[in-house]
């Protein structure tokens, strides 16, 4: 499995492709150093490098790539198990279909879930300027013509996933390179970017908040949202223990669509989070009922990644319903 993190490693942070990486767990802090990884198997990591990375991206058998961002309080053997599964949900429902990506940024490791909560919500902002320089990267390898010539360009379709406060760190990666590197605008990179369960304020995708950068650079942005989702709850008072009310976007979706670009669809995920994850109904977008046996919200997930559109049969329709299928 290939991955991207900004996590220190226990190594020198100077990169030396084909060195052993190991993670400093007790380090939370987000470094401005990137580093492209391969996991060889449990807890067994190696530094690939950037030019590495991308030309095996591009070498893959699989027609798209999905770029995956975890949420917070997630340690980096928990976000590979989540996206091995992930993965096999791809693979069974169409094979060389779907590459996941992890993208691994700093959680602590600290107990208690207040502390933990404020600490990822730092690291994911600091994340940005990291995160930022990856998609530096990429666009300079883009339009490398001794990486990609006009006769072998890169025709991979690249989708992203942000799952909890991992929503955080995407919008404010983006920001940061619309900021300090794209004086004209973030270009359309993803074709598909889905928002699980985001950790964000409901408004953010409105026009003139800060989220909307993650609609400039995306075709379609669909907001998977359950009002009952028990992690956010306990997000939301962790918010308000620091005087911060506001609604979660993975709670209600959109505040008010008015507001949101035309490319915002809105999919509630109320009948099915809890039977897909119980007890706290937040990590509802993998399997259904059985582990290894594909959810419904995944299952739109994937359809989505095929066809490039989130409701073809009504052009003009923004929102839906999930429900569990009897």
């Amino acid at each position: 499995m290939l991955f991207i993190t900004n996590r220190f490693p226990k190594q020198s942070i100077r990169t030396r492709v084909g060195r052993k990486f190991d993670f400093d767990l007790d380090n939370n802090a987000a470094g401005n150093s990137v580093f492209f990884c391969e996991r060889l198997g449990e807890k067994d990591y190696q530094e690939i490098g950037n030019i590495d990375f991308l030309t095996r991206l591009k070498e893959s058998e699989c027609r798209q790539i999905l770029i995956y961002i975890h949420g917070f309080s997630n340690l980096p053997e928990s976000v590979f198990s989540a996206v091995d599964e992930f993965q096999c949900l791809c693979e069974k429902q169409k094979k060389d279909e779907v590459l996941v990506i992890p993208i691994v940024w700093p959680c602590d490791n600290d107990l208690g879930m207040i502390k933990d909560y404020w600490d990822d919500q730092k690291a994911a902002d600091q994340s940005a300027f990291s995160f930022s320089r990856v998609l530096e990267k990429f666009l300079a390898w883009r339009s490398s013509e001794k990486h990609n010539p006009e006769d072998d360009l890169c025709l991979k379709r690249i989708n992203i996933l942000a799952h909890s406060m991992g929503n955080r760190v995407l919008r404010e990666t983006l920001s940061a390179w619309n900021k300090y590197d794209l004086p004209q605008g973030v270009p359309l990179i993803f074709r598909n970017t889905f928002l699980v369960a985001a950790d964000v304020v409901n408004e953010t995708l409105h026009e003139g908040e800060p989220g909307r950068i993650i609609c400039h650079a995306s075709r379609n942005v669909i907001v998977y949202h359950a009002s009952d989702d028990l992690a956010l709850r306990a997000s939301k008072a962790s918010n308000l223990k620091n005087k911060i009310a506001s609604r979660r976007l993975g709670h209600t979706g959109p505040e008010n669509m008015d507001r949101t670009p035309r490319n915002v669809y809105s999919v509630d995920c109320d009948d099915v989070n809890n039977a897909y994850d119980r007890p706290k109904g937040h990590s509802y977008f993998r399997s259904g009922t059985t582990k290894g046996t594909a959810g419904e919200v995944f299952n739109h997930i994937f359809d989505c990644l095929l066809s490039g559109r989130v409701f073809p049969d009504d052009e003009y329709r923004r929102s839906s319903i999930v429900r569990v299928k009897r």
